[in-house]
């Protein structure tokens, strides 16, 4: 598995920090496999590659929000300006003015685009649902930043990756949020590493602020499968905000697209392994 945002672990070294996130995901798999009428089959061997110690480093001292975490506030114009072209990407309404989308009031964006999908889901749920989102996209907005800033920083990801890629020879390597991007920037720059499948999961690889920015290094051109792939599964929530458009085969060599439903943990990797 290769995990996506806010897996930061603290005290804990890269083995260490890899090792409880295997742990911690393991049961919500086999909920997964259970759900998909395979409770029978034994647990598979999990392994996750840990980057996330890697894109501390220079990272800004963030704003906090009234309730402690990092809302819009924290973001800078140019970041503002990619909220907002993400937001209307997944459907809300753009400002009239294009000039002046960088100082749109997200917030109110956002509101539109949530009332629209929840319907009549009560006023509470949405606020809920509407501040939820706005913590994912500035924590994947900022950690996509920092993966795509430098380009050091980006190789001893993948380097990263690729160790482990290399030491585990995994069938199946998971790629959720972030991670979806990472993987796929790991298997383009070392082509001898192959996979019988590779599972996207609530991917940003189609938002077009982040796409443009993949590597322009990629073996094939932005868009092109991984030479060593040889299937790949994208699933989305049908509520994930990251994973707008849903559909990568729509740009990308995706043989199998599938939507999924879990609820108002709608960009959670433990909620996308626990779906049959």
């Amino acid at each position: 598995m290769v995990h996506g945002i806010w897996n930061h672990a603290p005290g804990f070294g890269p083995d260490e920090a890899a090792r409880l996130k295997a742990e911690r995901a393991l049961p919500h798999l086999m909920r997964g496999f259970a759900a998909a009428g395979l409770a029978t089959v034994p647990a598979p061997g999990v392994a996750v590659a840990y980057y996330a110690d890697l894109l501390r480093p220079d990272t800004p001292p963030e704003a906090q929000a009234a309730d402690g975490e990092p809302g819009f506030e924290v973001l800078s114009e140019d970041e503002r300006d990619l909220v907002a072209r993400w937001l209307g990407t997944a459907g809300a309404p753009a400002p009239a003015e294009p000039q002046n989308v960088a100082l749109a009031p997200l917030r109110q964006i956002l509101g539109w685009l949530v009332d629209d999908r929840c319907g009549g889901v009560a006023q509470r749920v949405r606020a809920a649902t509407a501040r939820q989102l706005e913590r994912v996209t500035v924590a994947v907005l900022r950690e996509v930043r920092a993966y795509q800033s430098r380009p050091g920083r980006r190789e001893r990801v993948r380097e990263r990756v690729a160790a482990v890629v290399r030491a585990e020879r995994p069938r199946v390597i998971v790629a959720h949020s972030l991670g979806s991007l990472v993987a796929y920037e790991t298997l383009h720059a070392y082509p001898e590493l192959e996979v019988d499948q590779l599972v996207t999961l609530g991917s940003p690889l189609r938002l077009p602020a982040l796409a443009r920015r993949l590597d322009p290094g990629l073996r094939g051109g932005r868009g092109a499968r991984p030479p060593g792939v040889r299937h790949w599964t994208n699933i989305a929530d049908i509520g994930d905000l990251v994973a707008v458009p849903p559909k990568l085969s729509e740009v990308f060599p995706v043989d199998q697209d599938e939507t999924v439903d879990t609820g108002l943990d709608f960009h959670g990797l433990h909620a996308y392994l626990a779906q049959g």
